[in-house]
């Protein structure tokens, strides 16, 4: 009987061995497709969050709009800003390489012009008088190889010239075509310039009507509350998703974070939390002044579950850590990841801007734990976002 437990043992091993495999090719596709199914549940909350904010206030809309026009205008011309400062570096250094050949053709050629004189000075005939005029015959080989050196040197070198002469015209085509370039992005850089102007006048616009719509204390109360109770009743769906799908995969311990979190931008903090905004309204983060495009950073991994478009706050960006922990940022001027991807810790998410109808970019942070705001100042390493 005794004999029989190894071959059990060794059968349950082998069959648990058989199983582990399906297992696990399984769970990446189970996590793939609870992904999926939050992303749509995300993408149908952020659509119906944002058509109930817009039909409330027209306003907001005609903001979201010139603000979103404004940020692709700002992106384009940054992309063609980019190129042409590339295609300059791209002619700049054809214009070296042009002079360094032009350079060498003319050493060639003057070396080549000095032999030629040597060899007109000795004559067409001198190899026959070494010759006839010798009386060692194996100088006179040696000197006959000498000059067969010679020739088949001035040989190469009218080859190397012609060379050189060839990617001189070759360089002189890319001189022309990186030209031709540069002024075709010269254009579309006053193209973007002109379309960026039109975006801001739009987009002073809207504010101005915004400014006068909020004239007394009282609409202006009205408008931050309308718009907090859009980001509560986000916040409130966003986690009645996310407890039917697995927290993150990088996820740390966010909880333990506590004191260690970088600031997910540089500048200087001008509203702390639970400080009075002018109608009255607290502070549920703080608000950071920095530079437009800043790198805005995600304070720990997680994932992306928010990237769109809110008002108040303009593109906002929110991160799941797990543990009930969600991280907001605010008033960017471009979002960098979709909703559903990872972003490491310090991972750039998007760039600094002032969207929500900011008069200078800044950066709205919060940290939510169970969908409740908790101050972010005691979970920073650092005292301040100072650079």
């Amino acid at each position: 009987m005794r004999s029989r437990y190894p071959t059990l043992i060794m059968i349950t091993i082998a069959l648990m061995a058989a199983l582990a495999g399906p297992l696990e090719a399984a769970a990446p596709a189970k996590a793939e497709a609870e992904l999926r199914v939050l992303r749509e549940k995300i993408d149908r909350i952020t659509q119906q969050v944002s058509r109930d904010a817009l039909e409330r206030d027209r306003l907001s809309g005609n903001l979201r709009a010139a603000e979103l026009s404004l940020g692709q205008v700002r992106a384009e011309l940054g992309r063609v800003n980019r190129e042409y400062t590339d295609r300059s570096a791209r002619r700049a250094a054809l214009a070296q390489t042009r002079t360094q050949q032009q350079q060498a053709l003319v050493n060639e050629r003057a070396a080549l012009a000095a032999q030629l004189r040597v060899a007109y000075v000795i004559g067409r005939e001198e190899p026959l008088k070494l010759l006839l005029n010798q009386q060692d015959p194996l100088r006179s080989s040696r000197l006959f190889a000498y000059y067969g050196y010679f020739g088949r040197a001035r040989a190469d070198q009218i080859a190397q010239i012609q060379a050189q002469g060839q990617r001189l015209d070759e360089l002189d085509v890319e001189l022309a075509q990186q030209q031709t370039e540069l002024a075709k992005l010269k254009a579309a850089q006053q193209l973007q310039l002109q379309q960026l102007e039109r975006a801001r006048n739009d987009r002073q616009q809207v504010l101005a009507s915004l400014t006068a719509a909020a004239r007394t204390r009282e609409q202006s109360l009205a408008r931050l509350k309308s718009q907090q109770a859009d980001l509560e009743g986000l916040l409130k769906e966003l986690n009645r998703s996310l407890k039917s799908v697995a927290p993150p995969d990088n996820a740390t311990a966010f909880g333990r974070s506590r004191g260690e979190l970088p600031w997910p931008v540089a500048g200087h903090v001008t509203a702390k939390f639970g400080d009075k905004r002018a109608s009255g309204v607290k502070w549920e983060g703080v608000v950071i002044a920095t530079e437009r495009d800043a790198p805005v950073k995600a304070v720990s991994a997680g994932r992306v579950v928010y990237a769109d478009w809110l008002p108040g706050l303009g593109l906002l960006a929110i991160v799941d850590h797990g543990e009930g922990y969600l991280s907001l940022y605010g008033h960017n001027d471009r979002l960098l990841k979709a909703v559903g991807e990872s972003v490491g810790a310090g991972e750039a998410i998007a760039a600094a801007g002032d969207t929500g109808g900011r008069v200078a970019p800044e950066l709205y942070f919060e940290i939510r734990r169970g969908g409740k705001p908790v101050d972010p100042a005691p979970w920073f390493k650092a005292r301040s976002p100072s650079p």
